[in-house]
C-alpha cells in the first residue's frame, strides 16, 4: 500500500499564515493602552493651552485699547489734581496733611503717566480676534512641541524655546511662523520616538503625569485671571457691546468733564 505526500497549495499557506498572529506581551497591551490616554491630554491639553493663550491676548488687546482711549485722560486729570494739591500745599506751609495729600496726588499722577506713556499708535490692533486657521494651528503646534511633553531637560529647554515663540507668533496672528515652527520641529531628532517598548512605556507614563500637572496649573491660571480687575473690564466691556454701547468712549467722557471742573478749580487757584 502506497501513501503519497500531497503539498499545500500557495494559498492554503496564505490562510495558515493569516491564522497565525502574534500576541502581544503585558508591556505592549499597557503601552498601547497608555498612548491612547496620552493622546487624550494631548488634545486636552492643545485646548487649555489656546484657552490660556487666547485670553492673555484679548486681555493684552484691551489693556491697550483702555491706556489709549481712558489712561491718557485719567493721567492728565491726575497731573492737574497734582498741581492742585501741591498749590494747596504751598498756601499752607505748616498744614502737613496738605503736604502729604500734595506728595500722594504727585505719585499717583507719575505712575499714571507712565502707564500711559505705553500707549502706542492706535492703528494697533485693539481687540484680538484670531481665525480659526490660527487657533488649528496653535492647537498642533502645542500637541507636538509642549514643553511637558519631554522626557529630559534638554529637549524641555528647546520646546520650552519654542512653544514661547509660538504664543508670541499667535498673539501677532503670524500664522507663517507658526507653520515653520511646525516644519522646524517635524525635520528634528526630538520628533523621532525611541524603539524600545519599556523605554517608551516609561516616557509615556512620565509625560501624562506631566501633562496632567500642567493643565491643574493651567486651570489654576485661568481662574486666577477671571478674578482679575482687567477680565472684570473685559466682560463690562463687551456685555456693553452687546447693547450697541462702547463702555471704554463712555468712561473717556466722564473723565473729560472731570478734566474740565479740575482745570476751574485750578485756574481759580491762580494757576
Amino acid at each position: 500500500m502506497y501513501h503519497y505526500w500531497h503539498p499545500i497549495n500557495n494559498t492554503g499557506m496564505e490562510r495558515m499564515d493569516q491564522k497565525i498572529t502574534r500576541i502581544q506581551t503585558p508591556e505592549e497591551k499597557e503601552l498601547e493602552k497608555k498612548l491612547s490616554e496620552l493622546a487624550t491630554f494631548e488634545s486636552e491639553l492643545a485646548e487649555s493651552e489656546l484657552e490660556l493663550a487666547t485670553l492673555r491676548a484679548e486681555l493684552q488687546a484691551l489693556e491697550r485699547q483702555y491706556l489709549r482711549v481712558v489712561g491718557v485722560r485719567f493721567a492728565e486729570l491726575d497731573e492737574i489734581e497734582a498741581k492742585i494739591a501741591e498749590a494747596l500745599a504751598d498756601q499752607s506751609p505748616g498744614d502737613t496733611s496738605a503736604h502729604d495729600r500734595a506728595a500722594s496726588a504727585r505719585s499717583r499722577a507719575q505712575e499714571s503717566a507712565q502707564a500711559a506713556g505705553t500707549v502706542r499708535e492706535p492703528s494697533e490692533r485693539e481687540r484680538f480676534e484670531p481665525s480659526e486657521d490660527l487657533k488649528k494651528l496653535y492647537r498642533d503646534v502645542a500637541k507636538r512641541i509642549h514643553p511637558d511633553l519631554a522626557t529630559d531637560e534638554n529637549e524641555r529647554e528647546r520646546r520650552t524655546h519654542l512653544m514661547a515663540e509660538a504664543n508670541k507668533a499667535y498673539e501677532e496672528g503670524d500664522e507663517e511662523r507658526l507653520k515653520a515652527i511646525l516644519r522646524e520641529w517635524g525635520s528634528s531628532p526630538e520628533a523621532v520616538p525611541g524603539d524600545s517598548v519599556g523605554a517608551r512605556l516609561v516616557r509615556t507614563i512620565r509625560k501624562i503625569a506631566q501633562v496632567e500637572e500642567r493643565l491643574r496649573a493651567i486651570k489654576t491660571e485661568i481662574a486666577s485671571i477671571k478674578e482679575s480687575d482687567l477680565y472684570d473690564l473685559k466682560t463690562k466691556v463687551e456685555e456693553a457691546l452687546k447693547d450697541g454701547r462702547d463702555l471704554l468712549a463712555e468712561m473717556a467722557y466722564q473723565i473729560e468733564q472731570q478734566i474740565k471742573d479740575a482745570r476751574k478749580r485750578l485756574k481759580e487757584i491762580g494757576l
